[in-house]
């Protein structure tokens, strides 16, 4: 009996400290873990600013093909002109603030049987707090007869 009661007292001293090195290696697992995890977060938010600004740049482009569009084909009956490339600035518009419409142009591709075909190109652009962004968009439209 005494010499089991030996062998314990052996077996603790030997296991002194060892909390200490299990609780210094977690901490540092975990602040691995964590560091990890901030960065991925900081890459997702940077990633969906991108996108926000994309869109917002496509639908500049997208409001300067449809300007051009009513330019082509006005409401009142008079025919419409097909013009060189235009700008418009939408700083003004909630939504399209810093954002404008380069390059909206139209061109007249052919007239069939009366019928004329256009295509109107735009680019949008923004530029928000440092990130630029563009988009092209193309359009086919065609008169009625």
């Amino acid at each position: 009996m005494f010499l089991k009661l030996s062998m314990r007292t052996t077996k603790t001293h030997q296991q002194k400290g060892s909390a200490l090195v299990l609780a210094l290696f977690i901490m540092v697992i975990m602040t691995l873990l964590g560091t990890v995890l901030v960065r991925m977060i900081s890459s997702n938010a940077e990633t969906i600013a991108y996108e926000v600004i994309g869109t917002r740049a496509y639908q500049a482009a997208q409001a300067g093909a449809q300007r051009k569009l009513s330019e082509v084909f006005p409401l009142l009956p008079a025919s419409g002109v097909c013009t060189a490339a235009s700008q418009y600035d939408f700083f003004s518009i909630e939504g399209l603030n810093y954002c404008k419409a380069i390059a909206v142009g139209c061109v007249a591709d052919a007239t069939v049987d009366g019928v004329t075909y256009y295509t109107i190109t735009s680019t949008g652009q923004c530029d928000i707090a440092g990130v630029f962004t563009s988009r092209k968009i193309e359009i086919k439209a065609r008169s009625l007869k």
